[in-house]
């Protein structure tokens, strides 16, 4: 009802919304509540507008109310974590679409109620957001079918039109491809700067400093929890992906998720459903903040601490330190029964290779296994998705997360550093430390970061050093310049240092308070903890691994009221793989193959949205020159070769290749036979003089011959394996398998997830959870059997039920070379299979 003065003399209209003393909200709210049919035409969505609306949508569905809603996708407005909203609290009980005429813009906004007797439609300027439904001036009119009866069905004649004919359903499809394609767009800037106003203006609430989920006490500085938060942006979509995950009966997953995205709230909302949960990081500081995640999500559960001295049990929620719980001694049934968990959270996933979290994955048989990182890239290359099975749930990457705005973008400066690299031992892919630590440590280096430092003029920065000494000299030299600065290190620190340092926790809370300007420190904020307020960050060694350069850069883009952007100094120099930064800050997910393309920068197209990268024109220089000077790819074949025989410990077979080989050598042997030692690899070894006398038995061979053809086989199921398998025998070499065989491997491979959402995900096969072994033999002659045992085999064929391998092969199912090089190529395909299915998401 509008109250207004005209000739001196106050008119009232109920069917007039001006957004002056009355919003639509509360008119939308009471037609919601009774109305037996909705249909809502927006031309977009936001976040804000469905998070208001939801729980009275949701309660006129429970009533029986029949739900439909039309929104544009024009110039990108509406926002993907909306539909996500909507897609997982409402499923599919609303029919949601987009209006879908290309070319042609679409502006209507329309509210259409159905009640037992009459219909009633709210026509004006209000889309779907908190400030158009409850701040703004927004003009609605509001007309009824029982006074206009010829415009109400005019109007809902059109939308009928619009909805059924040029629309498209946003099913999960849909939903995903708009979401991998949406932008931020310039005008949504202005958009959220007027919801945040709307959050300012509502005193009851506050945003905690540093968690800008939690809701706490306005009239209280403490961060004592009074209302529960709710997912936001990329948790939105995370938390819909996971539960359709789960629907699909697979019981692990990654979620890849840049820094500053709220990786720990999402899985304390994830973990809802969930009564015993346990989660497990490595540093104490990162459980610490867990827990004070978990109770704000979930404080109706008890929790505990598995770590050092402190060894709880019983509690809903455990939150243990890798360092303990991955010791085999407490893995055993007295502390833990190895099904005790229903949901097990592995935070900074991309340390999960390591023995400690190994023990953990491998002992405890959960409900949900849900990886957690940033950067799955390793330095050592160990592949992180296969302890999941390659299956990432969900993923957003940097470069996305600053294109949707849920992180602050980059301005990016080069500075070329004279330091020569070329002067120190380089062992291994890694520097020797000693001398690393010396080279950077001089005056003339630390002089040329002081300098660019105060050129551009920061309040709180973070500089990440090669060494503890490093940082140590760092914050001597810039204290000695009068910046208010500390050095935060691991380990003992001697008495003449401690003038230099400060613990974590103090370092982070001066540099808050202003106390202090910059934070000089090695790892120790690498990972797991988020400074918002930061305006810098500071490169100050050699960064050869996107995961860690990713961790640094990640360190400072998390959003801050009045933060627009942040600084980044990289001083570089000719380090090995130097060249490949510019590659590094595109945030790509396979960034090592940049490496490999003809082209030696990156586009500008390839770096997220309003950032600015700045190269010295010497690095330019030195990035060209080091492509040019790039070894031959066979000798960077056997170079890798090495580093991982020592890194493994044991000469590597194709497997063990597979998995740890550089993302950018193995970019460029792929689609080259001559080099792809994957096509023909106990030649490989053999040409360097790796092989055993009884490998060496094997080459020229119809053995040798069969290896290669199990190399090389198209494969677009995993139906070939579980065949092999059989006739692998557990070691004990078959030339022929029964039927029996066959369906005890199928059984058997398929009964571990993500091998058997192969075959649910296939409409031929969907229904392979309930099969016995008629179908797993039809589905095994169907296809594998039938391809493998064509005339033009040599290896394969059929006789009556038995399937068979040559006879020719019968002098080497004994030999324990071509046994043990026979499992290794299946387990690599299996691998392969899963790597480049994960690679075409």
């Amino acid at each position: 009802m509008v109250d207004y003065f005209a000739n001196g003399n106050s008119v009232t209209n109920d069917n007039c919304i001006t957004g002056d003393k009355n919003h639509l909200y509360d008119y939308l709210k009471e037609s919601i509540l009774k109305a037996r049919e909705i249909d809502i035409n927006v031309s977009f969505l936001m976040e804000s507008g469905v998070r208001l609306l939801i729980n009275d949508l949701l309660t006129a569905i429970h009533n029986g109310a029949h739900l439909r809603i039309l929104c544009g996708n024009y110039l990108n407005i509406t926002q993907p974590q909306a539909l996500y909203l909507l897609k997982d609290q409402l499923g599919d009980r609303v029919d949601l679409r987009f209006y879908n005429v290309p070319n042609k813009s679409f502006h209507a906004k329309a509210y259409f109620f159905k009640y037992d007797d009459y219909q009633e439609i709210f026509i004006g300027s209000s889309n779907i957001s908190r400030s158009a439904l409850t701040h703004g001036i927004e003009w609605n009119y509001r007309i009824n079918s029982k006074e206009k009866k010829e415009d109400c069905a005019y109007f809902r004649g059109a939308f009928e039109d619009i909805f059924l004919n040029n629309s498209i359903i946003v099913d999960d499809i849909e939903l995903r491809r708009y979401s991998k394609q949406w932008r931020r767009p310039k005008v949504f800037q202005q958009l959220e700067k007027i919801e945040d106003q709307i959050e300012d203006q509502d005193t009851t609430k506050k945003v905690a400093q540093n968690q800008p989920d939690y809701i706490v006490d306005g009239q209280n500085a403490s961060t004592n929890i009074i209302s529960f938060p709710q997912p936001i942006g990329a948790q939105i979509e995370a938390l819909y992906e996971l539960r359709k995950f789960r629907e699909e009966n697979l019981d692990k997953g990654i979620v890849v998720a840049a820094t500053g995205i709220g990786k720990t709230f999402l899985a304390a909302f994830d973990s809802k459903g969930f009564k015993k949960i346990l989660f497990v990081a490595h540093r104490d500081e990162i459980l610490q903040q867990a827990e004070n995640t978990f109770k704000c999500i979930r404080p109706e559960l008890s929790m505990g601490h598995f770590s050092g001295s402190q060894k709880d049990l019983e509690q809903d929620i455990i939150f243990a330190s890798v360092q303990t719980l991955g010791k085999k001694e407490y893995l055993i049934e007295a502390y833990f029964k190895n099904n005790v968990f229903d949901y097990i959270i592995i935070d900074e996933f991309h340390h999960a290779v390591a023995d400690h979290y190994t023990n953990i994955i491998e002992y405890f048989r959960p409900k949900f296994l849900l990886g957690l990182t940033a950067t799955p890239e390793r330095l050592d290359n160990k592949d992180v998705f296969a302890l999941c099975d390659y299956n990432i749930v969900y993923e957003v990457r940097l470069k996305e997360a600053i294109n949707k705005g849920w992180l602050v973008p980059f301005r990016y400066y080069g500075i070329y550093d004279e330091t020569d690299y070329n002067s120190i031992d380089y062992i291994n892919g890694r520097y020797k430390e000693d001398q690393l630590e010396k080279l950077v440590s001089i005056n003339i280096r630390a002089d040329l970061i002081y300098q660019n430092y105060l050129k551009y003029n920061s309040k709180k920065a973070l500089g990440f050093c090669t060494s503890r000494n490093h940082a140590l000299y760092m914050t001597n030299y810039f204290s000695e310049k009068g910046i208010q600065c500390c050095a935060v290190i691991s380990g003992t620190i001697e008495e003449h240092q401690k003038s230099l340092t400060l613990d974590r926790t103090l370092a982070i809370q001066e540099l808050k308070r202003g106390n202090i300007k910059l934070i000089f420190s090695v790892d120790m904020f690498n990972e797991g903890l988020d400074i918002p307020e930061l305006d810098m960050v500071l490169f100050l060694r050699p960064t050869q691994s996107p995961t860690i350069f990713l961790q640094q850069l990640g360190r400072g883009l998390r959003k801050s009221k009045g933060k627009n952007y942040i600084n980044v100094l990289d001083f570089i120099g000719n380090y090995k793989k130097a060249n490949l930064v510019p590659f590094f800050l595109t945030g790509d997910s396979f960034v090592g193959q940049a490496g490999g393309k003809t082209r030696q920068l990156p586009e500008e197209e390839d770096y997220p949205e309003d950032c600015y990268i700045d190269f010295d024109f010497r690095l330019i220089d030195l990035f060209k020159k080091m492509a040019q000077e790039q070894k031959k790819i066979k000798d960077l074949v056997l170079e890798e070769y090495n580093r991982i025989k020592t890194d493994v410990d044991k000469r590597p077979m194709r497997s063990d290749m597979y998995v740890y080989i550089d993302d950018y050598i193995y970019a460029n042997i792929r689609s080259k036979r001559d080099v792809n030692i994957f096509k023909d690899y106990l030649s490989f070894i053999d040409k360097i003089n790796e092989t055993t006398d009884d490998e060496k038995r094997l080459i020229g061979t119809i053995a040798h011959d069969f290896l290669k053809e199990i190399e090389n086989t198209a494969m677009s199921k995993t139906y070939k394996m579980p065949i092999l398998l059989a006739f692998y025998n557990k070691g004990n070499m078959k030339l022929k398998i029964t039927e029996d065989d066959i369906y005890r491997s199928f059984k058997e491979f398929y009964s571990h997830g993500s091998n058997l959402v192969d075959l649910l995900r296939d409409k031929s096969t969907a229904d392979a959870a309930n099969w016995g072994k008629k179908e797993y033999v039809s589905l095994a002659n169907r296809n594998p059997v039938r391809f493998l045992a064509q005339p033009s085999s040599r290896f394969f064929y059929k006789e009556g039920d038995l399937f068979c391998l040559t006879s020719e092969l019968g002098d080497f199912v004994g030999d324990v070379g071509f046994v043990v090089h026979f499992k290794d190529v299946v387990d690599y395909r299996v691998k392969r299979f899963y790597k480049e299915r994960l690679e075409k998401i």
